[in-house]
């Protein structure tokens, strides 16, 4: 498939594609690569079922092409892929161009990638003579013709093919005609896209979108190209829309940004940026629609679940401090007008505002937060001070508010007068033990008893520490399934309820010390919020923490007290 020469005929905007209608917006495609790119995240294993899930995940929020694996490196993948979901997506198989010295039909390598009967299938290949000699050991002419016949193979086969130029950028750098030669051999051979990979990292915005823009000029169309970036810079979003700017049109990246060494470019981050800032949501259009963009926080937060890890508070758009607002002056601005502090409204993206109360707050901060969880108290009410003197009493104890909004917002409620009594906790009592199991080996194992008294009766839990798997889970473990195990009519409420962190921290030194305890609990509306407690002791710290956890989630659930 030669290129013409009208294929690259100078356009009215930068980066617009030929025959595109002035005004008319231009498609973006957006290609995810968590399931084989970000597997390569230190510590991240996905099994089958949860490559499903995922896969799952990504169709119903509007990606173009999802990656799954590579065919045949794995048995997960392997198995993966003769189990993969039926999807909107181009589902895409992942392998590398053929071996110097076979053909394409009988390279082993390349033919398990083909059997997974793919529509699309995306190789890697060099592009940086410095790796096509020291890696590979072959001439330059030698890897331009495994890769003209590894895509030519794939074309013939009827796929849809992609080829990842890896190191694209350092290659360029050091020998641009070859690069260039690398891309062309891919394009000519009939690749739907060519992907210009900056596999280090190490490659800055401003060179991205120059070296992009000089590619176009030499005769690759910008409708034909990709790009892969890594974020060893902190850079791999900005890089990704550099490239977009100088004509890609495609883009690739990972769910929170997995990836190898410090991951992927974020398609956390880019999809609503391109969906919600200008000049990119005037100019394009991709394929997840504002509906599907509401649900962005959940599917962050169902991968962090599935990876078994705590959220980042500070991502942008979905973090959980993403719209926090802790200055008083801030939050007096927010009430009045939420753009002033904020560049999105947070529910665009399925996040909300928090307010955080902490020993700087003033009634300013300390409204908008009651607002935010439906309480309407007037300027100037007395028990607005009340509410500041005992936060500001509580954490001079070791309390921490700022990062326990559930646990602030109950103390408000009791001070207002506004917390139902859903029941009383009589006594608990945590016993832990040590001894030996019947293969002779010292184990631990904790025991709770939790008392509570639910309108005029009482009801005794005990639970273990022991989970499903004959793992020991700790005290708090086991106090947190006994108080759970029986609420009687609140059970209902709480029976999707999870805690999914747990954080300990002293305040104090010495025989003085103080513990304070955060628990982070989620339940299946995808609602997390956080609750604390203190005390000199641990357990007693952390039950405190967990009759918050519940109450607050009994509130939420509008849940009606008994008696």
């Amino acid at each position: 498939m030669p290129l013409k020469t009208n294929d690259v005929t100078p356009c009215p905007t930068v980066g617009q594609a030929v025959g595109q209608a002035v005004g008319q917006p231009e498609r973006l495609y957006l290609y995810d690569t968590t399931l084989r790119d970000g597997q390569q995240t230190q510590g991240v294993q996905f099994s089958t079922a949860e490559k499903v899930t995922i896969a799952k995940a990504l169709d119903n929020l509007g990606i173009d092409y999802i990656e799954g694996g590579w065919p045949g490196a794995n048995p997960t993948d392997s198995e993966f892929f003769e189990q993969r979901p039926q999807t909107k997506a181009t589902f895409t198989a992942f392998g590398m161009t053929k071996r110097v010295g076979r053909s394409a039909e009988n390279d082993d390598v390349l033919a398990a990638v083909m059997n997974a009967q793919t529509p699309a299938v995306c190789l890697v290949g060099k592009t940086h003579d410095f790796h096509v000699a020291t890696a590979l050991g072959v001439s330059n002419d030698e890897n331009l013709d495994a890769i003209s016949q590894s895509v030519a193979h794939m074309v013939a086969q009827g796929r849809e093919a992609l080829f990842d130029a890896e190191h694209f950028f350092d290659g360029y750098r050091a020998n641009p005609a070859y690069a260039l030669s690398c891309a062309r051999a891919a394009l000519e051979a009939g690749a739907r896209w060519v992907v210009l990979c900056d596999t280090n990292g190490g490659t800055l915005p401003a060179e991205v979108g120059r070296i992009v823009s000089e590619v176009i000029a030499a005769g690759l169309p910008g409708d034909h190209l990709g790009i892969h970036c890594h974020d060893d810079t902190g850079n791999a979003v900005a890089c990704s829309l550099a490239a977009i700017d100088a004509g890609a049109r495609q883009i690739q990246g990972t769910l929170n940004g997995l990836g190898e060494r410090c991951g992927n470019a974020n398609l956390t981050s880019l999809i609503p940026s391109l969906l919600l800032k200008d000049p990119y949501a005037t100019r394009f259009e991709i394929g997840v629609s504002h509906d599907g963009l509401a649900g962005l926080l959940r599917i962050s937060r169902q991968l962090d679940d599935i990876l078994n890890r705590v959220p980042m508070r500070a991502a942008p758009y979905v973090g959980a401090s993403a719209f926090a607002h802790k200055a008083g002056l801030h939050a007096s601005a927010i009430l009045k007008d939420p753009s002033t502090y904020e560049h999105i409204d947070p529910a665009l993206v399925g996040n909300s505002r928090v307010i955080p109360m902490s020993n700087q707050a003033g009634q300013s901060n300390l409204r908008a937060r009651l607002a935010s969880a439906g309480i309407e108290v007037e300027s100037g009410d007395s028990r607005l001070a009340r509410i500041l003197d005992v936060v500001k009493e509580r954490e001079d104890q070791g309390y921490a508010y700022d990062g326990a909004q559930a646990s602030f917002e109950l103390l408000a409620r009791r001070e207002l007068g506004l917390m139902p009594r859903f029941f009383e906790v009589k006594r608990f009592r945590v016993i832990v033990e040590r001894r030996k199991n019947r293969y002779d080996e010292m184990v631990s194992i904790s025991e709770a008893v939790v008392v509570v008294k639910i309108g005029d009766t009482k009801v005794l839990s005990v639970s273990e520490s022991m989970d499903d798997t004959g793992t020991d889970r700790g005290p708090v473990n086991a106090l947190a399934k006994a108080l759970a195990k029986d609420l009687g009519p609140y059970q209902a409420s709480i029976d999707d309820m999870k805690l999914v962190d747990f954080k300990v921290r002293i305040t104090q030194g010495g025989t003085e010390a103080v513990t304070r305890v955060i628990i982070d609990s989620e339940d299946g509306q995808g609602r997390r919020w956080s609750t604390v407690g203190v005390s000199a002791n641990l357990v007693d710290a952390s039950f405190s923490a967990l009759l918050d956890a519940i109450g607050w989630k009994l509130v939420r659930d509008g849940m009606k007290p008994i008696g």
